[in-house]
């Protein structure tokens, strides 16, 4: 096979140096700030990759701009909440079934209402979907109101919403996906046909619609109050359980570790080796469908719509596709990340880490490219925490020879804004000097 080089200055070495470079990036870290700030970083940097993984699929594979990452991620951090949680004991007795009977009837209108528009003609039918609806929407919030008060009503303090299953942390991730990929495969449906400008606003509102719905609906995850203490997968174990083994403590002390040092650098090489698995059969996964004839008919998709439309594919039914896999991607991270925090909390939520970030990924590490994706993620995500740890140095260091008063303050007040700063300038950067990204598309 030939290793001469690819457009855009791609070669054979290129990703290797480039993920050298990131290992020795993190390495640093280990030598100059601990090995507990390494862990940490490469951790979340895994995360993204795997965030980063899914808008790929629908960026770099078929073109889709996806602007609302963060509402498909929101809804995958749900799924550990509902699965994981033990259940509030009555809640479900009390309110459980006034609200599936709410969903019912939502459920049973607006199907009716779909049954009308399709089997009636002129101003009438007009008429009567709107009827339905608002009558619907009355029935559904009879029903409705009085359940969540119910159980919202029940130890409020601590709980106030319905728990979980108490099922396994590990099961809770692929039921992130799937709540993902459902609420993208609804989304799709009314989305895909519009034009991509038009599709990133609608999915940006979509994104922006799920997040206020994990705010306000306390009695499913407790909304801006939150749900803390969620439990950890197989096998990351706790670090108060490692600091009382005496063969642990024992160990950690032989090592000339402080223990408590020591059981939390063990819990983050638990973590790192789960997400690990993951991210491994989702490059394995991901590889094998780019390469396969689906994903070359996806690459000509997006390279022609209408030459693709011409020799028989049903563009809009890929784009569904696509865009599904994708945010199910997106929504396995979501739930991959709450288990790591170990808290659900629906404000954390926002546009410019969870959507504009995970685009800068992708775009730095190379559209359509996997392994683009992996670098990006776990780059971007390095330089954008040292960047708000080295910022008020810098911002120190450039005010320094300034004389005191309003300008000087006003720079080191600037401070926490070098991230963007930054995130900026290697857009910029990379657009510029390499823009089909660090590790090119072949």
């Amino acid at each position: 096979m030939s290793t001469t080089r690819q457009p855009g200055g791609s070669s054979a070495i290129r990703a290797p140096l480039f993920f050298a470079i990131m290992a020795v990036l993190i390495l640093f870290e280990g030598f100059s700030s601990g090995w507990n700030s390494a862990l940490g970083i490469l951790n979340m940097g895994l995360l993204s990759a795997i965030m980063a993984l899914g808008v790929n699929m629908q960026w770099g594979y078929a073109g889709l701009f996806n602007a609302g990452a963060m509402g498909f991620l929101a809804l995958g951090g749900l799924a550990p909440v509902l699965i994981s949680m033990p259940p509030t004991p009555g809640a479900f007795k009390a309110g459980g079934p006034g609200i599936m009977l709410a969903f019912f009837i939502a459920i049973v209108a607006v199907l009716a209402a779909v049954w009308i528009w399709r089997n009636l003609t002129g101003r009438l039918r007009g008429l009567a979907v709107t009827a339905v609806l608002i009558v619907g929407f009355f029935v559904y919030r009879w029903a409705f109101d009085p359940a969540v008060a119910a159980i919202e009503a029940i130890n409020p303090s601590a709980q106030g919403n319905l728990g979980g299953l108490g099922l396994p942390t590990l099961i809770s991730w692929p039921v992130g996906a799937v709540l993902a990929a459902g609420a993208a495969w609804l989304v799709g449906k009314t989305a895909l046909g519009l034009r991509s400008d038009y599709l990133a606003i609608a999915t940006l509102g979509i994104a922006e619609i799920l997040v206020a719905v994990l705010k306000n609906e306390q009695w499913l995850d407790r909304g801006v109050l939150n749900v803390n203490g969620i439990p950890r997968p197989w096998p990351v174990p706790y670090e108060i359980d490692l600091q009382n083994s005496p063969d642990f403590v024992a160990k950690a002390q032989s090592w000339g570790m402080d223990p408590q040092l020591a059981s939390t650098i063990t819990v983050k090489l638990a973590y790192l080796l789960l997400f690990v698995v993951v991210l491994a059969v989702l490059i394995w996964l991901t590889q094998k469908a780019l390469k396969s004839p689906w994903g070359r008919m996806m690459r000509a998709i997006r390279d022609n719509e209408i030459s693709a439309a011409a020799m028989g594919k049903n563009v809009t039914r890929r784009h569904l596709q696509i865009f599904v896999l994708g945010s199910a991607v997106i929504g396995l991270a979501g739930a991959m990340m709450i288990s790591l925090d170990g808290q659900m909390t629906p404000t954390s939520y926002n546009p410019l880490r969870y959507t504009f970030l995970i685009l800068v990924m992708v775009i730095v590490g190379g559209s359509g490219n996997n392994w683009g994706s992996i670098l990006g993620g776990v780059l971007i995500w390095y330089v954008w925490v040292k960047a708000g740890d080295w910022g008020p140095d810098i911002m120190a260091a450039l005010a320094s020879p300034f004389p005191e008063g309003g300008f000087k303050e006003h720079l080191i007040q600037s401070a926490p804004h070098m991230r963007m700063l930054v995130m900026g300038a290697i857009l910029l950067g990379v657009l510029r000097f390499s823009p089909r990204g660090l590790l090119p598309e072949k």
